[in-house]
């Protein structure tokens, strides 16, 4: 797969491209460039002595040239994609980000420009010229010409007035490809509409060996897994499926030993690669186990439920629970590669999309204001923009646990609801799905934040009101014996101390962590 960069003149393309392959550790090419290679001369060269028409048929040959490479990042000319075979071409093998900046913004830049532009130089232009006459009126005229093109594409990142570094993490979320390091060797996270039929290719690209350990649970198996078996097959790949009981009752140090058995007797060894097909618990299980089987193997994640996609597929967090509580035994354990298909979405329950969506709405609050506006904007809304919702939600965890990848600091606001939450999911015997506890345990969390201050007034009440909205339950319920999550509370894994700490809403955007409540027991059980 490519990321291909696309805008008029001035817009950025080969600095943000540049930044971007850097960024995600892909391969770069510069289309002019290679057009000047493939040519032997400069291009404006090639306009004198072939004209526009000339130019174009190398602009297609380099194209092609460059397709063969098979992934990377690719500037593109700012008229490459006015060719409809030639956009039909790059549509097939990408996605097409389209830079834009006002008109004041693109003549600035052009006038700044030490390149000569063909298209915007004087009739008297010769290669190494600065005669930029008229560039005004030639800039306006091709923009009059091709705005209702660049209008056309679906990803549009203006480039006005904010910093290249800032534009490739925009660029990122827009492509949905992401790089995650600090944990060991980087690793590459995708979303992909159709994804799955590109996992044998994806594997391959990042030479990832046989034979390949497929695992997944009872539900997600009878829709994917034969699916994904031919898919790896057809790439080469002796594949092994297993098929693990679901539901989070059998994330239990028992079915991780099955694992390591299963792995055993189908002779995966140290240059095999196991993929976790499935939801949240499938991805913690099968990571531990690829973690401690053979001292660790690789291993590649391919959620298919909204709540692997945006929470559990990302940051290398792997375990299983305990009777005391969930994920108290686990190791931080990278994956090759996370692939989420958002297609996938199409065969979840309506009651485990909703519970995924406890996750969006969290990293709403925590980082990104627009992704909290769509969840507040109500199903209709998300409904319709199910990529971008996967894509902003995953960005919020990406840079929160690029920044803190061993949960030293940051990263612990990324366990907002989570306190309250797991201990709802283990006195409840995991009758609440895990988002639906999480629900319960940010409004819970926040009302403990306004009552020590910490919470702006009213927020547990907007938030309420959000996940209300969704469908979702925001109310501690009465058959749970308040004493009983507390006791829960006191041995989850990210007590220090011998304190319970908490991570609290104080406004959308910002969460404070770390937080102890030295009369936790009697607010709480007020709540």
């Amino acid at each position: 797969m490519f990321q291909f960069i696309y805008g008029p003149p001035g817009s950025g393309k080969t600095t943000i491209g540049k930044k971007l392959a850097e960024s995600l550790e892909l391969p770069f090419s510069d289309l002019d460039e290679v057009i000047e290679k493939q040519a032997g001369m400069a291009i404006p060269e090639i306009f004198l002595q072939e004209g526009e028409a000339g130019f174009r048929k190398r602009e297609r040959a380099a194209l092609s040239e460059v397709l063969t490479h098979g992934y990377g990042v690719v500037a593109l000319g700012g008229g490459a994609l006015l060719n409809a075979e030639n956009r039909s071409l790059v549509e097939k093998n990408g996605k097409v980000v389209c830079l834009r900046a006002s008109f004041e913004t693109l003549l600035f830049r052009l006038q700044a420009a030490q390149t000569i532009r063909p298209l915007l130089a004087g009739q008297r232009s010769t290669p190494g010229s600065e005669n930029h006459d008229g560039l005004y009126n030639r800039l306006q005229g091709l923009m009059e010409a091709r705005e209702a093109h660049y209008d056309s594409f679906s990803l549009q990142l203006d480039t006005a007035d904010i910093s290249p570094d800032l534009i490739v993490v925009a660029a990122q979320r827009l492509f949905g490809a992401f790089r995650i390091s600090g944990m060991g060797p980087s690793y590459d996270v995708r979303v992909i509409s159709n994804g799955l039929k590109l996992l044998g290719g994806l594997l391959k690209e990042r030479d990832l060996g046989g034979p390949v350990a497929l695992v997944s649970d009872e539900n997600v198996g009878s829709f994917y897994i034969q699916q994904v078996q031919q898919v790896l097959e057809m790439a080469g790949y002796g594949v092994k499926t297993i098929i693990i009981p679901a539901g989070e009752a059998f994330k239990t140090i028992e079915t991780v030993k099955d694992l390591w058995s299963e792995f055993l007797g189908r002779g995966i060894e140290r240059g095999s690669t196991v993929v976790a097909l499935g939801g949240g618990v499938v991805s913690d299980l099968v990571g531990f186990a690829a973690a401690t089987y053979l001292r660790g193997v690789p291993w590649v994640v391919v959620p298919t439920s909204l709540l692997g996609m945006v929470d559990a597929s990302l940051g290398g967090k792997t375990g299983a629970d305990l009777p005391q509580g969930k994920n108290l035994v686990g190791a931080f354990y990278p994956p090759k590669l996370v692939l989420a298909d958002s297609t996938t979405l199409k065969t979840l329950p309506d009651d485990e999309l909703r519970s995924g969506m406890a996750e969006v709405v969290k990293a709403g609050i925590i980082g990104d204001g627009t992704l909290y506006a769509i969840c507040k904007s109500g199903w209709e809304t998300i409904d319709a923009n199910w990529e971008e919702v996967i894509r902003s939600a995953m960005a919020v965890k990406i840079e929160v646990i690029q920044d803190d990848p061993f949960e030293q600091g940051r990263r612990a606001a990324l366990n907002l609801g989570h306190t309250i939450g797991h201990a709802v999911e283990k006195v409840s015997a995991y009758r609440i799905r895990h988002g639906e506890a999480v629900a319960i345990g940010m409004v819970a969390e926040a009302r403990l934040g306004e009552a020590v201050g910490v919470t702006e007034a009213g927020f547990a009440d907007e938030i309420a009101s959000v996940l209300q909205n969704l469908n979702l339950p925001t109310k501690l319920p009465d058959y749970l014996d308040r004493q009983n999550l507390l006791d829960v509370m006191r041995v989850d894994k990210k007590k220090s101390a011998g304190q319970v700490r908490f991570a609290l809403p104080v406004r959308i955007e910002e969460v404070r962590i770390g937080v102890s409540i030295p009369n936790i027991d009697t607010i709480f059980l007020q709540l």
